[in-house]
């Protein structure tokens, strides 16, 4: 069995649930699930090439901090994280000090 994951935004949500609830049995699913309280946590740079570790310094700060990833996308200029949503200003502000960023006030 697979699992299927994917985030849209919130107003979407409805409309979302409704398509892959209606394609559920055309393609072999056991259900349809989402979660309202989660958010997407990035860091995104160019020079994210150039500079190997950015990715497990995300994941090393978040989880020294106890905020649990759910999920990870990754492309050439992005890392982005599903936390929970009660975690996501945490997040950002520890993300903030570990990568030296000016305002870390939210």
């Amino acid at each position: 069995m697979t699992d299927i994951s994917f985030t849209v935004p919130h107003a979407q949500l409805d409309a979302a649930m409704e398509i892959c609830e209606s394609e559920r049995a055309r393609m072999g699913a056991a259900g349809v699930g989402s979660d309202h309280d989660i958010a997407k946590v990035s860091v995104v740079g160019a020079g994210m090439k150039s500079n190997p570790g950015v990715a497990a310094m995300m994941f090393e700060t978040l989880a020294a901090n106890g905020i649990n990833i759910e999920m990870i996308s990754t492309s050439a200029i992005r890392i982005s994280c599903v936390v929970a949503q009660g975690e996501s200003d945490r997040a950002v502000q520890v993300l903030h000090e570990v990568y030296e960023l000016e305002d870390t006030t939210f």
